[in-house]
């Protein structure tokens, strides 16, 4: 007995989820693309983020990530930077400002950071500095984050019919996060679905 069940009849369902459930993403032609304002609850819920560095003498804390789709192809994304040491009180360092292309990672149905670099620091006190020390700690973390982490995963019940299309590009577009397919996605979900939307 065959029990899987029809793309375009579990699409369906994924984008008629409630409000309260995964943010339905826009399906257009064979693209399908997520909001800014959607993407930016989704890293809310991810941080803060703590990293272990130097054999735990040191932990980076990562918080406070704010996100802007500003024209052009890359993504800014800026958070809060504290450092601690053996186990003390994290001390704000100051606010790091990055930028940074997009692929999409099949598998995991989710949106990272590609080749992200940091290009602008604001100090939490006058006169600081990120120091070489503290900017190789953020390295070591933002290219482990870009790695591992998402910055949105599409909804589960959507994804997973995801890892049968193909990807032919991901990109920041028009103020949102775009996944290009080799299908025509639109052409699987029925009319009335996407006008009622």
């Amino acid at each position: 007995m065959n029990t899987r069940l029809p793309f375009a009849l579990v699409l369906a369902c994924a984008l008629a989820l409630p409000p309260s459930a995964f943010a339905a993403p826009s399906v257009k032609g064979s693209q399908v693309s997520v909001e800014a304002s959607d993407v930016q609850q989704y890293l809310g819920g991810s941080f803060p983020q703590t990293h272990d560095a130097l054999g735990g003498l040191l932990e980076l804390t990562v918080s406070h990530p704010q996100l802007k789709l500003p024209p052009g192809n890359r993504l800014n994304l800026s958070f809060d930077l504290a450092m601690a040491t053996a186990g003390g009180a994290p001390t704000p360092v100051g606010n790091v400002a990055l930028s940074s292309a997009l692929r999409y990672d099949t598998a995991r149905q989710g949106f990272f950071l590609d080749q992200p670099t940091v290009d602008d620091f604001r100090p939490a006190q006058a006169g600081g500095k990120l120091d070489a020390r503290t900017r190789e700690l953020l390295n070591v973390w933002l290219t482990d984050y870009a790695r591992r982490e998402p910055i949105y995963t599409l909804d589960p019940s959507l994804a997973s019919l995801m890892g049968t299309l193909q990807v032919e590009s991901a990109a920041v577009e028009n103020g949102r996060l775009v996944v290009h397919f080799n299908q025509n996605v639109e052409a699987l979900v029925p009319a009335s679905l996407l006008q009622a939307k």
